[in-house]
């Protein structure tokens, strides 16, 4: 409630209040009784309380900032020159050759999670159409080097990388069209 609205109140009950003193009252009842007459008779008294608020003037909400802009524009450049190396035809891995939805999975030897995260690829890859190129870190270490890639499973797809394992639904969701 705006402070004009609560004085044009105050004042009105103020002016009831001293009408109610100048008759001294015995107790308290007579001036809430005066009070409710007054307010009885000039409804218009209650009209600040019971009226919409304007709006009050103020600039737009600014937008919200991105704090992650930069390395988000630093991976997509990265994945553009990287590329040819990661989605081209012919490279080791499985699923159609001329899909269009395309994986990069590096894998380690010895990993319990890449054998499962390319079991999981495998269902998916035959399930939604999709090219998974496979690569071992330590055979392509260089190409994994410059991803900044240190862990497998990791996942490279043409507008994100995602490292470490990642549930089939997840993976799913990222390659949704």
């Amino acid at each position: 409630m705006s402070n004009a609205r609560l004085a044009a109140v105050a004042v009105a009950l103020w002016l009831t209040a001293a009408q109610a003193i100048a008759e001294p009252p015995m107790t308290r009842a007579p001036l809430g009784e005066a009070i409710r007459e007054t307010l009885i008779a000039t409804p218009a008294l209650l009209a600040p309380l019971s009226a919409p608020e304007p709006a009050p003037l103020s600039a737009p909400e600014p937008a919200p900032i991105n704090l992650y802009a930069d390395d988000i524009a630093r991976d997509l450049d990265l994945l553009a020159r990287e590329a040819p190396h990661l989605f081209a035809p012919g490279l080791p891995g499985f699923g159609p050759e001329d899909a269009t939805r395309r994986l990069a999975l590096f894998t380690a030897p010895d990993c319990p999670d890449c054998a499962q995260a390319e079991a999981e690829l495998r269902a998916l890859a035959g399930r939604i159409g999709l090219r998974v190129n496979v690569f071992d870190l330590g055979r392509d270490a260089d190409l994994a080097a410059r991803l900044g890639l240190d862990m497998a499973p990791s996942y490279v797809l043409p507008d994100r990388l995602l490292r470490g394992a990642m549930p089939a639904f997840v993976l799913e969701r990222y390659l949704a069209p």
